[in-house]
């Protein structure tokens, strides 16, 4: 049953020229890219905590952490923080803003283990949490930590049966389900999080036949990996008929992005924040690796969203 809570569409333009249907969140750095290379760990850590407080502070809507176990690119020996444990952190330090990992690789993790593990979360975070998942992709980290690297068919099998373990568990009352790959045998599910509303299920990725049959048939919000405008506007007719194929409204699933600027800002950041907008998303956020030792690259973010007419309320 899917939760309904998501905003759908972006709002028309209004009168004050607020853009006030589409969110805007950050990826907490956490070290997959090499940016905390040379640091003692307890510094990159308490880096990226005062990332997710910054990010509040600064009226951003919400934060996620990448689920990735090691450096997946440049150097290989920085610090890498495991995506659950640094949002348990960050949901102690932070009040209003959502939190959720961006993606969980669905075979990392047991997937009656993943929710129990986001259900607990949202309990702590008073109601704040997004559930994001994925089929996973660097082969270095899945080899590296034992995982083996199955097929992309294979991946996006495991995605498949994750998401109906998910799924039941997320459901009132004990859950059952056998696959192939994961099976529940009348599982006790609870908490089922704070009671606010359900978990929000999120499918990332751009497959076009699998993946978004995927969000199509379990996800409340569809969430793309780095695409251009144009692709964007080429995928949403394909998105809206892998709703249609099962006779799913698709004004009720949610479309969101993350979006990477290569280094644009300013006038040239603001228009295409306004192009997005208009095409419809529910939110987007975006990866500030020089954000490692500054705030400053935040700051400015947060400023074009506002140029653009995107509401974000900073706090004192």
């Amino acid at each position: 049953m899917l939760s309904g809570q998501l905003p759908r569409q972006i709002e028309r333009v209004g009168e004050n020229g607020e853009r006030a249907g589409m969110k805007v969140g950050i990826t907490i750095l956490s070290g997959l890219v090499g940016e905390f290379v040379g640091w003692e760990p307890t510094r990159a850590w308490d880096r990226a905590v005062e990332m997710g407080r910054v990010a509040e502070r600064l009226g951003f809507s919400y934060a996620w952490v990448p689920d990735h176990l090691q450096v997946v690119r440049g150097p290989a020996d920085g610090p890498t923080f495991e995506a659950f444990t640094l949002l348990s952190a960050i949901a102690v330090e932070t009040h209003r803003i959502r939190l959720g990992p961006g993606v969980a690789c669905a075979a990392f993790r047991n997937p009656a283990l993943l929710v129990k593990m986001a259900m607990t979360l949202d309990v702590a975070s008073n109601g704040r949490v997004d559930l994001a998942m994925g089929a996973g992709w660097h082969e270095g980290e899945w080899r590296g930590y034992g995982y083996g690297y199955p097929s992309a068919g294979e991946r996006l099998a495991l995605l498949r049966e994750a998401l109906e373990v998910v799924s039941r568990m997320l459901e009132p009352g004990p859950a059952t389900w056998h696959g192939e790959r994961f099976h529940v045998d009348s599982v006790i599910s609870e908490p089922k999080g704070a009671g606010v509303s359900r978990i929000p299920i999120i499918v990332g990725g751009n497959g076009q036949k699998v993946t978004w049959r995927l969000a199509a048939r379990f996800a409340d919000e569809l969430n793309l990996d780095g695409p251009e405008l144009s692709e964007i506007r080429e995928w949403l007719p394909i998105i809206r008929q892998r709703c249609e194929e099962i006779d799913r409204d698709p004004a009720t699933l949610a479309l969101s992005a993350e979006i990477w600027w290569k280094g644009s800002a300013g006038e040239e950041r603001v228009d295409r924040l306004e192009q997005i907008a208009d095409l419809g998303l529910a939110r987007i956020h975006s990866h500030f690796r020089d954000a490692v030792d500054s705030d400053e690259p935040l700051v400015s973010f947060a400023e074009d969203c506002r140029a653009a007419g995107i509401e974000i309320e900073a706090s004192s």
